[in-house]
């Protein structure tokens, strides 16, 4: 499955194909930190509000790597698609946090 697959969804069915073949969940964990730097530079975005892009930024790209991992270890399992797509964030310790990206991968092909 290419990182960018389309046939993602956090509904449990893909309008116009029906699922032939489940694999079961497949699901992709980051766990990210936020350095000193980082947290020094955020910290200065806090005082002026509004939106502190760096942790934005963090946030979007540990997101996206646990995405990518599912799609990954979907396509080894041999899906091309996943459905019931899911994310969990959980602070394991102060600054450091997980990210899991999970769902469920299926085989599909067009309907009708």
């Amino acid at each position: 499955m290419s990182q960018t697959h389309p046939l993602t969804t956090t509904t449990f069915e893909l309008p116009g194909y029906r699922v032939v073949k489940s694999f079961g969940v497949v699901r992709g964990i980051i766990v990210r930190s936020r350095s000193i730097v980082g947290n020094f530079a955020a910290g200065i975005q806090s005082i002026f509000g509004g939106n502190i892009s760096l942790y934005t930024s963090l946030c979007e790209r540990a997101r996206e790597d646990a995405f990518n991992q599912m799609i990954t270890h979907a396509g080894e399992l041999g899906a091309n698609a996943v459905v019931g797509v899911r994310y969990d964030a959980t602070e394991i310790s102060a600054g450091i946090t997980e990210v899991l990206c999970y769902g469920t991968a299926v085989q599909v092909e067009r309907a009708g």
